[in-house]
C-alpha cells in the first residue's frame, strides 16, 4: 500500500479503533437537548460488524456522558465479539468499558433487531451494510433520534429518495445527523476547503480509489443463500452497491464539496477482469466514470480493486489558476509551484473528530449538523456512477433520482430469496454494457 492508504491506516490505530466509523447525534429522550455534561447521553449502535465497533469505540472516546445501552445485528456472533472488544481492558488507557452498558435483554438479533435497540437509546450508530441504511434512518428519524450513519446511505435511487425525505423530517425536528464522509471533518481538507479560491474557478477534476480490493467471506456449509450474501455482503449490489458506491464515494464527495454542487450527468466504463470468482457476486472490479457539472466542468473518476496495480487514494482539483492535490494537501499555481503547504503536524483524526464535534454540540444543546442530505446526494452520484458503468449509457442526474430501481428484497428474512440468484454452477448474473438497460 503506498502512503496514501498508510495514512488512513494510522488514523485508525492512533484512536484505537478497529475500523474507521463515525458516529451519530445524540438526542435527550424527553427534550431535543441536554442540559449538562452530567445528563447521560444513551447511545445504541445497529451494526456490530468492525464499522460499527470502531464508531462505538469514538462515540464513547468523547469527552461527554455517553454510554453504550443497547446493541443490534444480523447475527449473534457479530453483537458478542464487539461487546468483549468494547468492554476489554488492555492497559492502554483508552479503555471504555465504563461506558458499555448492554445487558442481555438489550442485545438484539435479526432483520428487526434494529428498531428495538433504536428505541432504547438518544443516539443511534448505524453501522449496517448500507443497504439497510434507509429504513434504519427512517426509523430513527421517526423515533425522533439524533443519528450518526456511515456512508454510503443507500444502494439504489428509491432508497436515496426515503433517507431525502427522513433528512427533511430530521431538519424540521432539530435532530442532529452526520454522515461518515470524514474528510469534511479533517483538518487538512478543511484548510484546503477555505483557500480553494486560490486556483481559481475549478475547471476540472480526478478522483481515485485504487488499491487490491477489501475481504472476501467464502460460503460455508448449511447456510441459506440470504444468510451468505448477508455475510459476504460487499460484493452484492442490494447490500453494498459496489466499491464505487461502498469506497470511492469519499473521494467523489470531496469534489462535490469543493465545487458546491453535484453533477449533472454522467458516462463511463467498467467491468470484471480479475475480480470474478463465484464468492465475488455480482460487482464490477474497475469502474472508470466521466461527471459532468452544470457549468460543464469535467470530473474523472477511477476505482480499481485489483491485486498488484497502481495503489492511489486521493483527488486532483484544477482551476484556472492553480490545482489542489487533496492526500498531500498542497495547493499549487498554474506553473506547479506550491502556494500554500498545509503542516500535517497539525493533522487530526477525522474519524474521532466527527464524534467529538457531534456530541459537544449535543451536550451544549446545539443543533449544528445536517449531513444526511449531502451524504445522499454524494452517495447518488457513486450509483449514478456505477449506473453507467453497467450499462454504457449517458445518464442524467434528474432521471436516475426519479428512477424506480429497488434493489431490495421482498422480504427480510433467513428464508426468503435475495434479490439475485446465482445460477446452477454458483456464478451471478453480470451488468452488460450496451445490454443492460437503465433509460
Amino acid at each position: 500500500m503506498n502512503n496514501d492508504n498508510k495514512t488512513r491506516r494510522e488514523f485508525v490505530k492512533n484512536s484505537s479503533l478497529l475500523a474507521g466509523g463515525l458516529i451519530m447525534s445524540p438526542l435527550l429522550s424527553k427534550a431535543n437537548f441536554f442540559s449538562g455534561a452530567d445528563e447521560t447521553i444513551k447511545v445504541a449502535l445497529v451494526g456490530c460488524g468492525g464499522r460499527g465497533t470502531g464508531a462505538a469505540m469514538q462515540a464513547l472516546l468523547t469527552k461527554q456522558n455517553v454510554k453504550l445501552v443497547a446493541m443490534a445485528d444480523a447475527f449473534r456472533d457479530r453483537i458478542d465479539n464487539c461487546y468483549k472488544t468494547l468492554t476489554r481492558d488492555d492497559g492502554s488507557g483508552s479503555s471504555v468499558k465504563a461506558k458499555v452498558d448492554v445487558p442481555e435483554q438489550n442485545k438484539f438479533v435479526g432483520f428487526d433487531a434494529y428498531a428495538k435497540a433504536i428505541a432504547l437509546a438518544d443516539v443511534v450508530i448505524l453501522t449496517t451494510p448500507p443497504g439497510f441504511r434507509p429504513i434504519h434512518f427512517e426509523e430513527a428519524v421517526n423515533k425522533g433520534k439524533h443519528v450518526f450513519m456511515e456512508k454510503p446511505v443507500a444502494t439504489d435511487p428509491v432508497g436515496i429518495r426515503r433517507v431525502l425525505d427522513a433528512a427533511e423530517k430530521a431538519k424540521q425536528q432539530k435532530l442532529n445527523v452526520v454522515v461518515g464522509l470524514q474528510r469534511r471533518y479533517q483538518n487538512s481538507y478543511r484548510e484546503l476547503f477555505k483557500r480553494k479560491n486560490l486556483i481559481g474557478d475549478i475547471t476540472s477534476a480526478q478522483a481515485w480509489w485504487n488499491n487490491d480490493g477489501v475481504w472476501v467471506n467464502k460460503r460455508k456449509y448449511g447456510q441459506t443463500e440470504m444468510e451468505y450474501q448477508m455475510r459476504n455482503w460487499y460484493y452484492f449490489n442490494w447490500l453494498c452497491g459496489d466499491h464505487i458506491v461502498e469506497q470511492h464515494i469519499h473521494n467523489i464527495d470531496v469534489i462535490n464539496w469543493f465545487k458546491g454542487g453535484f453533477p449533472v450527468k454522467a458516462q463511463g466504463m467498467g467491468g470484471r477482469q480479475v475480480r470474478k470468482g463465484k464468492d465475488h457476486g455480482e460487482i464490477f472490479d474497475h469502474h472508470f466514470v466521466e461527471f459532468t457539472y452544470a457549468d460543464g466542468s469535467v470530473l474523472n473518476s477511477q476505482c480499481r480493486h485489483i491485486p498488484g496495480t497502481m495503489s492511489r487514494v486521493d483527488e486532483l482539483i484544477i482551476g484556472t489558476k492553480g490545482s489542489i492535490i487533496g492526500d498531500a494537501a498542497t495547493i499549487l499555481d498554474a506553473k506547479g509551484k506550491p502556494v500554500y503547504q498545509f503542516d500535517k503536524k497539525g493533522e487530526n483524526n477525522p474519524y474521532q473528530n466527527e464524534h467529538d464535534e457531534l456530541f459537544a454540540a449535543i451536550a451544549k444543546g446545539e443543533y449544528k449538523f445536517a449531513d444526511a442530505e449531502i451524504g445522499a446526494k454524494s452517495t447518488l452520484t457513486a450509483i449514478m456512477g456505477r449506473m453507467a458503468t453497467y450499462s454504457g449509457q449517458m445518464l442524467e442526474w434528474d432521471k436516475i433520482l426519479a428512477s424506480n430501481l429497488n434493489l431490495q428484497p421482498k422480504k427480510y428474512d433467513w428464508d426468503a430469496a435475495p434479490p439475485i440468484l446465482p445460477n446452477d454452477d454458483g456464478y451471478y448474473p453480470v451488468a452488460v454494457p450496451g445490454v443492460t438497460k437503465y433509460v
